[in-house]
């Protein structure tokens, strides 16, 4: 879908959408079309029970008095609570209306507010940005689609006073969309065509956008001591890949060290020999969502210029249950030189983000490291699908991560770590032991595990495993794979470490 800003006039095809407040206040564009249509608007809402509400949507079809075929009344709210999550929501609902008419070309008007803090270009580079985001869809198998399931919108147009700020505004938002697009996609594929070595020449491509990409083998992860990635990935035809992804976009800042993301990425996660049952285990091909999410961060901070240092790090694996495969009760080596006692072969993820945190700690001594996996299952127990737990053991960078997560609609809540969690995890046969002795307290258990391999780096480890993937259309997030995390770190890194722009 092509998206692109217009003046601000009645369209000469197409469909138009027009906002209404609450209590049917008419915007400035829609009165200016309810005058010309002779009052069809005012009579189509005494008509209805369309009220302005946020989200609601009214169909007038062939309005008299112009030339667009379709006018679509879109319920904004109150003013004063146009925020930016707002009208993306509203230009994701707008999207995926559109698509179900069947439209192929729309224009919506964005006029200026008086009680809306937005500017009329930002809230066009915003209603823009959502509509970009719902407008993803990841059918490349579908070889026998039928037409009318098929999305029909090819260009939406926002109309407003001043196109250049608009189009200035949206420019880095569709970078990010770049970022959000780029996990969506590689989350979705299925593990026949993504596994370890595939997945690095995904990150390959992020050279296009001048990130640095290095890729490590199992030969080279096994000189650096990674026992515990190489014994998860030991029982695989498909041998291991560790990427290394480098922005440097604040090359003369005084500080430059980087703020450094590592991933979970377990391309396929049958349990190995502690074999997960098979209903649902198809899921697991979406248990390297994490590593998703550092690809799609990467590529977001690259694509729009970022000026910030930042280092991207994913454990690649594929965990299966052959007769090299890794057993409960193993005892490997980390690269940290700790032992850890394997006692589930299931609990694998922390054993990549054990090697793969370590490893970046040592080389790039970042001034934050934050890791992202769909490490638990107990987390969406906790939280459900509504929000990802957040564990740090610092408080600025918690705050940090909190306030982004509420910018950007992705939800995080603050978890619990301590000594009295710790213990649980100290083993009788070697340093550590990957799960504790019962299922209690499981995301806090597999939190604690990590963050025996981190040292004094102000870290943050975001569980996703509840919010990687919906089952169901969301206002700018279709059915299918989320990319959380994508839009939250670029947040982060906006509001906490990037350079200001002079």
């Amino acid at each position: 879908m092509k998206i692109g800003f217009a003046k601000l006039e009645i369209p000469s095809t197409g469909t138009y959408v027009v906002g209404v407040h609450e209590d049917r206040k008419l915007t400035s564009s829609a009165t200016a079309l309810d005058k010309r249509t002779r009052g069809m608007l005012s009579a189509a809402m005494a008509g209805s029970r369309f009220k302005g509400r946020k989200g609601e949507m009214l169909d007038i079809l062939q309005p008299r008095g112009v030339k667009a075929h379709r006018v679509v009344l879109l319920g904004l709210g109150k003013p004063a609570d146009l925020g930016s999550l707002r009208l993306q929501r509203l230009g994701g609902l707008v999207t995926a209306h559109l698509n179900r008419l069947g439209e192929t070309t729309a224009t919506v008007a964005i006029d200026a507010i008086a009680d809306a803090n937005p500017t009329a270009p930002t809230m066009a580079a915003q209603f823009a940005y959502g509509a970009r985001l719902r407008s993803y869809r990841f059918d490349k198998y579908r070889t026998r689609e039928k037409p009318e399931h098929k999305p029909t919108l090819r260009s939406l147009a926002l109309a407003v006073e001043d196109q250049a700020a608009a189009r200035k505004l949206f420019a880095p938002l569709s970078r990010v969309a770049d970022g959000v697009h780029a996990t969506r996609d590689v989350v979705s594929e299925p593990p026949n065509v993504i596994y370890p070595a595939t997945f690095a020449e995904r990150c390959k491509q992020l050279e296009e956008l001048g990130v640095k990409v290095e890729v490590l083998d199992e030969k080279q992860m096994a000189k650096l001591g990674m026992g515990a990635l190489l014994g998860v990935a030991q029982g695989s035809a498909k041998p291991p890949r560790i990427v290394v992804m480098q922005w440097s976009g604040a090359p003369d800042a005084a500080d430059k060290r980087p703020i450094a993301f590592c991933g979970k990425g377990v391309t396929f996660d049958t349990g190995g020999i502690s074999l997960k049952p098979a209903a649902g285990m198809e899921d697991m091909k979406w248990d390297m969502a994490g590593a998703g999410a550092v690809l799609g961060v990467m590529t977001a901070l690259a694509g729009r210029k970022a000026k910030v240092n930042a280092v991207g790090v994913v454990g690649l694996v594929e965990n299966m249950p052959d007769g090299n495969a890794q057993r409960p009760s193993d005892i490997v080596t980390s690269m940290s030189g700790r032992t850890i006692e394997v006692l589930n072969t299931d609990a694998e993820g922390r054993l990549v983000l054990a090697d793969v945190c370590w490893y970046t700690q040592d080389r790039f001594k970042p001034k934050a490291m934050i890791d992202l996996a769909t490490l638990t299952g107990a987390i969406i127990i906790a939280l459900g699908h509504e929000f990802a737990g957040l564990f740090a053991n610092n408080e600025d960078l918690a705050a940090g991560l909190l306030a982004a997560g509420r910018a950007t609609g992705e939800k995080l809540w603050r978890m619990p770590l301590g000594d009295v969690f710790d213990r649980q995890i100290d083993s009788d046969a070697a340093d550590v032991k990957n799960i504790a002795g019962d299922r209690a307290a499981g995301s806090t258990i597999g939190a604690v595990f990590i963050q025996r391999f981190v040292n004094d780096v102000p870290w943050a480890h975001l569980d996703i495993a509840g919010v990687a993937w919906s089952k169901k259309d969301h206002a700018t997030t279709p059915k299918g794979a989320t990319a959380f995390g994508v839009r939250l770190l670029d947040r982060l890194v906006a509001d906490r470490y990037e350079e200001k722009r002079g």
